[in-house]
């Protein structure tokens, strides 16, 4: 079954279209954490993040990067967040790669979505271990 991400490229259901070429779609999110929040997705599907290649992934950056820099010169943002979410325990909805660019302001109200944590005493350089590349 297409994704709705699917759906949205191969015209199916409507979409405000900011920029599209042969490797992503750019579209207004329909569910905005603020107004000019776009979806930068990957005209194939890929599951996740690291199930697409460093070619695309590279190209739908830049293409991330073109769309901060509009906000910031036709919005008056003054800050994005620009998020992957990766599976659905990270809040993926649509098993569809797509890169989130969310203009910001100072005294928006939005706060940060991750509440920070702590280490526990000698903990971090477990992790640490654990994690080298």
């Amino acid at each position: 079954m297409a994704t709705v991400f699917e759906m949205i490229i191969n015209g199916e259901i409507p979409s405000t279209r900011l920029y599209e070429d042969e490797s992503c779609v750019v579209i207004l999110d329909i569910n905005p954490i603020a107004k000019g929040h776009a979806l930068v997705i990957s005209r194939e599907c890929y599951p996740t993040f690291t199930d697409v290649p460093m070619e695309t992934l590279s190209h739908m950056m830049e293409v991330a990067r073109m769309v901060d820099k509009k906000q910031r010169e036709v919005l008056g943002a003054e800050g994005t967040n620009v998020m992957i979410n990766n599976s659905p325990a990270s809040g993926q909805e649509v098993p569809h790669l797509h890169i989130h660019v969310v203009p910001r302001y100072t005294g928006d109200g939005k706060t940060p979505a991750f509440p920070k944590g702590k280490y526990d005493d000698g903990e971090i350089s477990k992790y640490g271990d654990l994690l080298k590349l």
